[in-house]
């Protein structure tokens, strides 16, 4: 696994087969930031990365601006992993040991954007978009990514798109103003 761009491209990262993770492959990577920077601006962003694993979409986030980072798994090897690379990288963000399916129901902060790799047959993933757009973890014009099995439909009012990489698929959310949110503007 390697970083594709910015400030740490190229950086190879050896995770421990102890880390039970399915990393995202450079392929589908690129394509998603393709995607992502078609809609937002990445430099300075606050991202939250759920169900972590190795790291891999921690850092590349940081590697292209994302002013803050905080990588979320409840595997203590993953954590400690992704805690040194943060340190070798000198990357700033944190990682916090939590289950990664509620951690955004307890979070105090808000983020720009939410990026969530569940493993594909976790129980409840379907529903974790709308809790995670319903919270106060992600900011009104944020978006929240899902990176799932193709055979997931997890779709709401709030999904902008959906693309099949393979076996698996990425599910665009964007979290809209409320009428009364738009009112008080």
């Amino acid at each position: 696994m390697r970083i594709i761009a910015g400030k740490y491209k190229g950086h190879v990262i050896h995770a421990p087969k102890a880390i039970p993770a399915r990393p995202t492959t450079d392929r589908s990577k690129e394509s998603l930031f393709n995607i992502l920077l078609n809609k937002m601006d990445l430099e300075g962003i606050r991202v939250l990365d759920l169900f972590s694993g190795t790291g891999n979409m921690a850092y590349e986030f940081a590697s292209r601006g994302a002013k803050e980072v905080i990588a979320v798994d409840q595997n203590a090897t993953a954590v400690r992993f992704i805690s040194d690379t943060f340190k070798k990288l000198g990357v700033e963000g944190r990682v916090v040991r939590a289950n990664a399916m509620s951690y955004h129901k307890k979070v105090q902060e808000s983020f720009d954007l939410i990026f969530a790799d569940p493993p594909y047959a976790l129980k409840g993933i379907a529903e974790l978009p709308q809790a995670v757009l319903e919270s106060q973890a992600l900011e009104v014009g944020g978006w929240f990514i899902m990176e799932h099995g193709t055979q997931l439909k997890p779709g709401n009012e709030y999904l902008t798109e959906q693309r099949v990489y393979g076996q698996s698929a990425f599910s665009f959310y964007q979290k809209t103003p409320t009428f009364d949110q738009i009112l008080e503007s």
